[in-house]
């Protein structure tokens, strides 16, 4: 079996929380990760939004694009509004032979605002869930059409956050699934449960790791998910409390191929993301080889 190691400019600078950002450039930030040993980077705000002006700096620092972020807003917008607005996206991911839009939904979410504690989330009641997955399946059978494949991020302090509510969205919906352990064991999920239920559907998946020591101290009626990241709740794979060798062999036993993207926002000054980089590279060669991968460079 064949995999692909990448990593999210998050550890360099931050979207949500300007503040958690390195000075650096994209052109510093690839050739951190690619000295690192990742082959792959997903997109960020500091990237080209042009094929042209794009593929030449990925070419110089020998990274593909493995990814990106798109703030959806189907839960309470039109599925015409998100066409219209992922449509330069879609042209430019096919542009550069990028592997998927990685769907996140915003709308409703509290994941971007600091003054909204934890327990204020989103959530859909059972008709409400039902409606949303026949939307998200429509949306993303329109995205394949343009010839882009859409995966879905589960994510804290969004309309599917939960173990309970990403297996509702799922039976309710087609879209393929990313993956993200660190997501989900933050929302008190079982991790290598949730790709016993959902593994014909992951379709990418994000290595990121959690401090359930931070997680548990965290009071949820007053501290927000962007708390939860100043605090340090995330970190990259071989830094954290997850097992990843377990959960890359439950991956690996059910046949998964594809990128694995270390995705672990941190502050930068306490947490330098080219040594993050080092740590999170080493850690998934090691799970990797025992889960019987072939990393491809």
């Amino acid at each position: 079996m064949k995999a692909k190691l990448g990593m999210s400019p998050i550890a360099w600078w931050n979207d949500d929380l300007p503040d958690l950002s390195d000075d650096v450039s994209l052109e510093e930030c690839l050739r951190q990760s690619r000295s690192a040993g990742f082959t792959g980077m997903e997109k960020g705000r500091r990237f080209p939004e042009s094929a042209a002006e794009m593929l030449p700096v990925l070419k110089k620092a020998d990274v593909t694009l493995c990814g990106g972020w798109y703030s959806g807003t189907v839960v309470n917008e039109s599925l015409e509004v998100n066409q219209k607005r992922i449509q330069p996206m879609i042209d430019l991911f096919k542009a550069v032979d990028a592997p998927c839009i990685v769907y996140g939904e915003v709308g409703r979410s509290i994941q971007g605002d600091q003054s909204k504690p934890l327990v204020t989330k989103p959530k859909l009641t059972g008709d409400e869930m039902k409606s949303y997955g026949r939307r998200m399946t429509e949306f993303a059978e329109w995205v394949e059409a343009q010839g882009m494949p859409l995966v879905y991020h589960h994510h804290m302090a969004a309309v599917v956050e939960t173990e309970a509510e990403l297996d509702s969205f799922m039976h309710h919906s087609g879209i393929s699934l990313l993956f993200d352990a660190g997501h989900m064991a933050f929302a008190g999920g079982d991790v290598l449960r949730c790709i016993d239920n959902h593994h014909a559907r992951i379709k990418h998946v994000h290595t990121k790791d959690v401090r359930m020591d931070v997680i548990n101290k965290l009071d949820r009626t007053k501290e927000s998910f962007l708390d939860a990241v100043k605090k340090g709740a995330f970190t990259v794979p071989g830094d954290g409390s997850l097992d990843f060798e377990a959960i890359v062999k439950k991956l690996a036993g059910y046949g998964y191929e594809g990128w694995f993207v270390v995705e672990a926002e941190q502050d930068p000054k306490k947490a330098p993301p080219l040594k993050m980089a080092q740590i999170g590279h080493k850690e998934l060669m090691r799970v990797m080889t025992a889960a019987g991968y072939t990393v491809v460079a």
